[in-house]
């Protein structure tokens, strides 16, 4: 093989290495005005040790000219959301890029606020 195509290859690689690994993020957002609702069974080792974690984990489907999508969170009644974390990841943009939009993955956790009494 010419020194030219090991070059080309090389870098070819080095560039779908660096896509793949900018495609996994996450997001958190944390309310500072309250305590999240303990759950004393939850033992994990992750940012939400003693909290009680909801996931969401589905796949939606929109049309490809709709910019936004709503979804409802009842679980919290009136109390309010602690902490909301969105994840995505490079299943999930694959996922959009080949039903150019129409289905995209949607990983969400979230913690209630600790009602008040």
């Amino acid at each position: 093989m010419k020194l030219q195509n090991k070059t080309f290859v090389r870098w070819s690689m080095a560039i779908i290495v660096c896509c793949l690994f900018s495609s996994c993020y996450t997001v958190r957002l944390k309310n500072v005005y309250g305590d999240a609702k303990p759950d004393p069974m939850n033992d994990s080792k992750d940012y939400y040790r003693y909290m009680d974690v909801e996931e969401i984990d589905t796949v939606i489907t929109i049309k490809a000219t709709d910019k936004d999508f709503t979804m409802l969170i009842k679980d919290c009644g009136t109390s309010g959301i602690h902490t909301i974390e969105y994840r995505n990841t490079f299943g999930g943009v694959l996922l959009s890029a080949v039903t150019f939009g129409r289905k995209r993955r949607v990983r969400v956790k979230y913690v209630c606020m600790k009602p008040q009494n």
